[in-house]
């Protein structure tokens, strides 16, 4: 297998399939997650119909107010974690939809500018559209690039280009992580274990949400877990999302056969020709009961 590397605005990236066991193999994009900016990560993605940030942005909003103050003195401290280019917090805290995203970045002249041009020019667009009250949105990934990127437009608050599955957080992502009231994750789940969310849940001073979109593919039962020993109850939401489609055969059988191995019915979706994603949905037991999982899923 091979991966072409992007060597600038509108070139082209491979895609590769992972060697993983039949049970679940599915395609890598490494080669769009790090780009010095997210052109390559819309153009590649937009053919496939990912779609699972859009979903997120109306769950978010409504976890956003569940859990603001009033006061736009003390904003919500959110961190997002796999948080790429910053496109969560765009969603979450500007009036654009993911559309409008993938229109934006896989334009004419959005292909035509340098970065320094595309930095200015985003600048100046999220600025225009930034909603009253906003979160104050701390991203985590290992994508060092792509995290500036969300840092230079004024998307991320701050952000932490680290890997808390191999090493323990650093100092200045512990402070950040104080604040922290919502955790939201939309990808990556498939590479995070309770090494990454149990350093963070610890530096937290007050009780944190932690939302998180998993492909029917994958299990969240360890992180669950770990979640529950910081009195976090785990609901998963009744309804599913589609996330993309699969790019061959190959990948739809074995998300079909990783589904039906977890008691799943693909049938209607993963049949159909999409991965699907489920949102689960961990707070304090005293939360769960005053605020229905219902209320707070579109």
């Amino acid at each position: 297998m091979s991966e072409v590397q992007p060597t600038g605005p509108g070139a082209s990236v491979g895609v590769e399939v992972a060697e993983a066991p039949a049970a679940h193999a599915m395609a890598r994009f490494d080669a769009i997650y790090d780009q010095p900016d997210p052109r390559a990560y819309f153009k590649v993605l937009g053919p496939l119909a990912y779609r699972t940030p859009g979903h997120a942005q109306h769950v978010f909003r409504r976890l956003k107010r569940a859990l603001s103050t009033g006061s736009a003195a003390t904003p919500l401290t959110v961190l997002d974690l796999c948080c790429s280019y910053g496109i969560n917090a765009a969603l979450l805290n500007h009036d654009v939809t993911l559309e409008d995203l993938y229109d934006r970045y896989t334009s004419r002249e959005a292909a035509s500018m340098s970065m320094s041009q595309l930095i200015a020019w985003d600048r100046e667009f999220f600025a225009a559209r930034r909603l009253s009250e906003p979160a104050r949105v701390i991203g985590l990934d290992t994508a060092a690039r792509a995290v500036a990127y969300g840092r230079a437009v004024g998307l991320l608050a701050d952000g932490f280009a680290e890997n808390l599955e191999s090493a323990p957080p650093g100092p200045a992502l512990c402070r950040a992580a104080r604040d922290v009231r919502l955790i939201t994750v939309t990808g990556g789940i498939s590479f995070l274990s309770p090494r990454t969310f149990r350093p963070l849940l610890s530096a937290a001073r007050r009780p944190v949400w932690v939302a998180s979109f998993v492909l029917r593919t994958t299990s969240y039962v360890n992180v669950a877990q770990c979640l529950a020993a910081f009195g976090l109850a785990t609901e998963r939401a009744e309804p599913t999302f589609p996330q993309r489609r699969f790019i061959d055969e190959r990948e739809r059988r074995c998300a079909i056969d990783a589904v039906v191995a977890a008691g799943l019915d693909p049938g209607g979706k993963e049949g159909d020709g999409h991965f699907h994603t489920a949102l689960h949905l961990s707070r304090p037991t005293s939360d769960v009961v005053m605020t229905p999982l219902d209320t707070l899923v579109p």
